[in-house]
């Protein structure tokens, strides 16, 4: 029951809800809170049974949500684009991308780069860290490279693809103005090590992805600070009985969150569900969008390279006009949630979190111990859900 005294004026109430927001580990439907009150985009009550009723104002606007689920609203730690743009296209346009992303309940994200040489990288990311400065739904910026291995290096251009070396490390993080949080690398690669420990030191996640590292070399870069393993199976060697590789060095470290793109494509289902029985509370939903989500197919470009988006799956379009690797996704935060549900087996709150609170957590943006984001006190950025974990409606302020 709600302990909270009711404030004068309260602008919403949604009743008759399974609010989706509590430690997985001790979560019942049956004990869940029923309801959620709001005022200036704030939540100023919540609990069970009936006494919702005592926060209602003559113009409170009453929602009855028919036993739906109520959710924190999503949180994606890997986006490219949306809407027909990337974010290399700059903050004019960083709004088409918000606005898609937000349709599907999303309601803060990092924009993602990928790789370009460090004087091109360096330019958008001193670009991207003024619209992250300009916008409270932008957790920060995301170098997905250049420090990646050829061998895995899906659709970056190889021809920009290099070691971190001190210099290049430090033009980085001089040119993300301190909005720089995320950065992936191979930690095989030359200077690795001394990389993520600059980086780290610098308050930057260091991911470890587009590698062709093996166990024991994965290890030790989590053992150095890596906390994070970018889009799991994607851009990596696989698990062998012999040679476990970097996602099973990503398991065995606790501290290591693990990306998982979970459109049915770049994972198959069991071995989605393979790696949250492995991790539990350690999965991240990431979308990996790139410029066709939320349009249709057709031609786009990630970076500098041309893509090819046929039946809703992005690929690099060779010059022939045949397609090569994946090229990103046009996956959305919301079906992501649906899928880790009906085809991984995650519960409903367990997904929901692994679509917002432990991607906060993996950018050290929450403490271990908080378990709920729908807080009194809070913002009340939430998504209601249907059965089905299909969005019914959004509520995200400015």
């Amino acid at each position: 029951m709600s302990t909270e005294a009711a404030p004068e004026r309260v602008d919403a109430v949604v009743h008759d809800a399974v609010i989706l927001d509590s430690d997985p580990a001790t979560y019942s439907t049956d004990f869940a809170d029923t309801w959620l009150a709001v005022t200036d985009g704030t939540v100023v009550g919540r609990g069970r049974g009936q006494h919702w009723q005592r926060f209602v104002r003559p113009d409170t606007e009453v929602v009855d949500a028919g036993g739906s689920f109520l959710a924190p609203a999503f949180v994606d730690i890997h986006t490219h684009g949306a809407g027909g743009r990337n974010v290399e296209d700059g903050p004019d346009h960083l709004g088409e991308i918000l606005a898609v992303h937000r349709a599907h309940g999303t309601r803060a994200l990092v924009l993602s780069f990928v790789s370009d040489t460090i004087d091109g990288l360096s330019a958008a990311l001193r670009t991207g860290a003024r619209a992250a400065h300009d916008h409270r739904c932008v957790l920060g910026l995301h170098a997905e490279g250049p420090f990646l291995s050829p061998e895995f290096k899906g659709a970056h251009s190889p021809e920009v693809l290099t070691s971190p070396m001190p210099e290049a490390v430090d033009r980085l993080l001089d040119a993300a103005d301190g909005q720089l949080v995320q950065v992936t690398l191979a930690p095989e690669l030359p200077g690795a090590l001394e990389a993520i420990e600059r980086f780290t030191s610098a308050g930057v996640r260091v991911a470890v992805g587009h590698t062709a590292a093996g166990y024991d070399e994965a290890a030790r870069a989590f053992d150095a600070g890596a906390s994070i393993l970018t889009h799991v199976f994607n851009g990596m060697s696989g698990i062998h009985h012999r040679g476990p590789g970097p996602i099973l060095a990503a398991v065995d470290a606790p501290h290591v969150t693990l990306e998982l793109i979970n459109d049915g494509i770049h994972v198959h289902a069991p071995a989605a569900r393979m790696i949250a029985d492995l991790a539990p509370g350690r999965v991240a939903l990431i979308t990996d969008a790139m410029a066709a989500t939320g349009m249709g197919d057709g031609d786009y470009v990630l970076g500098a390279l041309p893509v090819r988006v046929e039946d809703g799956v992005a690929r690099v379009r060779r010059e022939d006009g045949s397609v090569g690797s994946i090229a990103g996704s046009t996956l959305t935060m919301d079906e992501a949630v649906r899928r880790a549900v009906a085809e991984v087996g995650m519960s409903p709150v367990a997904a929901v979190q692994a679509a917002s609170l432990v991607p906060l957590r993996a950018l050290g943006l929450l403490e271990p111990e908080v378990h709920s984001l729908l807080r009194v006190g809070e913002r009340a950025d939430c998504v209601l859900l249907d059965a089905s974990m299909r969005v019914e409606r959004v509520w995200i302020g400015d």
